[in-house]
């Protein structure tokens, strides 16, 4: 439990956190616990920073309750009792085995301990390798820059909780290694050898083969790639935003199209994504946010396919209108 020396990554740790103040000293911290390297490389990085920083730490488990997972939770309990911390397991019930619904299921548990105890920060053992494997994978889907950006630093989980990924800057290797020298109990997830999760195939097989083939550093490079597109979302946010403040109509739908029409094509792409994001009943594509943005140079009266739920987008003059079926 205790570690036997300060390696380079508890250096490195304790340098991000003076270069980006999201782990204050004396913070009330949730971290959260799976059994795998990373999670228990997290937890043993902050037990040890924690003499420095005088962080009040709280340890949660979120259970599955899939097969595959019987024993799991004990084994949590029994290395987080070394410590020792508060450790708060909870148990879902007929949970489905998909990566989608187990993700939203322990954000929402999370958040439910956060908020029960005071805890204003939730941190996860996300490394560089997960942003690396975040950012292919939503590439290879199909995304735009937000989905690009893959796994920052730290985002809103409520008005009062932030999600925090402190450990960003170190691979998988660099983990497992860590816990291999500290004697940390490793779980050994057998869902993680599944390759008919995408990310487990991107895992075991596409991020290798592109390491042999190509870039043997190609973690590095995808995460760096992530890191410098997350500091040009942040600007171009910011610039949407204004842009959406004097475009935008408060009380119908519908958008004044002059003031955008001398923006660049990148600002108009996301202030017309913001707009239909508030009316459509689904997430707008890339064709509908295409259609959407024409409607800003067209003529009048010009006017889109339906767009979904049987809406469609219409030029009245100045505004750009969202229709809906009578």
């Amino acid at each position: 439990m205790v570690s036997p020396l300060w390696t380079p990554l508890h250096t490195r740790l304790h340098q991000t956190l003076r270069q980006r103040p999201v782990l204050p000293p004396q913070q009330k911290i949730l971290v959260a616990v799976s059994g795998g390297q990373d999670s228990l490389c997290l937890l043993q990085l902050l037990w040890d920073l924690g003499r420095k920083w005088h962080w009040e730490l709280r340890v949660a488990h979120c259970d599955h309750g899939w097969p595959e997972d019987q024993g799991l939770a004990d084994h949590v309990r029994d290395w987080v009792s070394q410590y020792p911390l508060p450790l708060f397991c909870s148990g879902a019930v007929a949970l489905p085995q998909t990566e989608a619904a187990a993700r939203a299921w322990r954000y929402q548990v999370l958040l439910e301990i956060a908020r029960g105890e005071g805890c204003p920060v939730i941190v996860t053992g996300h490394t560089q390798s997960d942003r690396a494997e975040t950012l292919l994978y939503h590439l290879i889907r199909g995304t735009g820059t937000t989905g690009l950006t893959a796994l920052p630093w730290q985002r809103s989980l409520s008005p009062e909780v932030q999600l925090v990924r402190p450990l960003l800057n170190m691979s998988r290797a660099e983990t497992g290694q860590f816990c291999q020298d500290h004697h940390l109990p490793v779980w050994s997830d057998p869902y993680n050898q599944n390759l008919q999760y995408a990310r487990n195939r991107l895992r075991q097989e596409i991020i290798p083969a592109l390491q042999t083939h190509f870039n043997p550093q190609v973690e590095t490079a995808l995460a760096q790639t992530a890191e410098i597109l997350q500091g040009d979302l942040d600007y171009l946010e910011q610039l949407t935003t204004e842009a959406c403040k004097t475009a935008f109509d408060d009380q119908l739908p519908r958008f004044n199209r002059l003031p955008l029409q001398t923006l660049p094509l990148a600002l108009k792409r996301r202030v017309v994504r913001r707009f239909l994001q508030q009316y459509l009943p689904h997430h707008p594509n890339f064709e509908q946010i295409e259609a959407v943005t024409q409607l800003i140079q067209a003529p009048n009266r010009s006017r889109t396919s339906t767009l979904t739920g049987g809406m469609w987008a219409e030029v009245d003059q100045t505004y750009v209108q969202l229709t809906a079926p009578s």
